[in-house]
């Protein structure tokens, strides 16, 4: 087994103070009046699967074989669950500060977004965030590409192009299959989370802190630009995917509520009383955290089991889905 590198105070501080100015940010601004949308048909309270103390969880993914992955913001490390309720095994660690998302290559591979910490504050300036190559089965992690803005949000092409966002700046990447990077692909304010549509035709994607909603952006043209939702209050949408119909469903981060997108400009509530929602995934597979299954993970260390948002024909996001 790799061994895993303890993380330094210098690093742990960092990243701790990015989440604290991230929290800071959706403190300012308030939360959604309740009652805002609907229930959903079927809409049932959470149920906890997984907790991991002391983490901020951003990245959240599932294997063929229905084990969960899932990222810390604080500690920069990978953990993984192998069903609902086992404990939560870390099986490596980023170099270089938090770690953000993840997502699957054609070839198996998962991608970890890293470099989650205060620079993320200076919007696409910088462009220090990086992209490293997990093999889950010999749990083996190397640096794959840099010169990112940023990997909050990440989502795979069956073609193999990968494409990641900021939700502090406007600057949307895309990574060519040799490793090309291409930073200023696309543009638009505060994009978070990327998954894409079966077709690959568009990538969709939450707006975070500015004009807060969710937008799909087309990958022939990233110029256009199509406004799915806007919420108006300070829900700040984070992390999304998609059901089997190309549905997204949202965690509302200020707000606690788990949103389903059924036509532009309508949604209703999976789920409430989660507050600092990061990220939303379906399961895969059959076993485990399988297909169908609709989970959320979170800033607050726990992952919750979202009974409302079943949809047996739907998967976490992979390429060629």
């Amino acid at each position: 087994m790799r061994s895993l590198r303890i993380p330094s105070r210098t690093k742990v501080v960092a990243a701790a103070a990015a989440m604290a100015v991230a929290a800071g940010l959706v403190s300012a601004i308030g939360t959604a009046p309740a009652g805002a949308a609907p229930s959903c048909p079927g809409a049932a309270p959470a149920r906890l699967v997984g907790s991991i103390p002391g983490a901020a969880l951003e990245g959240l993914t599932v294997d063929a074989s229905g084990r969960l992955y899932t990222t810390d913001l604080i500690s920069g490390r990978v953990f993984r669950l192998s069903r609902p309720g086992a404990p939560a095994v870390p099986i490596a660690r980023v170099p270089d500060g938090g770690a953000g998302a993840l997502a699957w290559t054609p070839d198996g591979t998962l991608l970890v977004g890293y470099g989650a910490d205060p620079r993320v504050i200076a919007g696409d300036v910088l462009r220090h965030a990086s992209i490293g190559r997990l093999d889950v089965g010999t749990r083996a992690f190397r640096p794959w590409v840099s010169g990112l803005s940023a990997a909050n949000g990440m989502d795979v092409s069956a073609r193999g192009n990968v494409y990641a966002t900021n939700d502090f700046g406007n600057l949307i990447g895309r990574v060519a299959p040799g490793g090309s990077v291409n930073a200023a692909w696309g543009s638009l304010p505060s994009a978070n989370g990327a998954v894409l549509g079966r077709d690959d035709n568009w990538l969709y994607v939450s707006r975070t802190f500015v004009n807060p909603g969710v937008s799909r952006i087309s990958t022939t043209n990233p110029r256009t630009v199509q406004s799915l939702l806007s919420v108006g209050a300070a829900s700040t949408p984070d992390g999304l995917t998609l059901d089997s119909r190309d549905r997204p469903i949202v965690p509302f981060n200020a707000t606690g509520e788990i949103v389903r997108i059924s036509s532009p400009g309508r949604h209703c509530v999976l789920a409430s009383g989660l507050p600092t929602s990061s990220v939303v995934s379906y399961g895969r597979g059959t076993q485990g955290f399988s297909a169908g299954r609709l989970f959320r993970a979170g800033f607050d260390g726990r992952i919750y089991e979202i009974p409302g948002g079943f949809d047996r024909g739907a998967t976490a996001a992979f390429p060629a889905r």
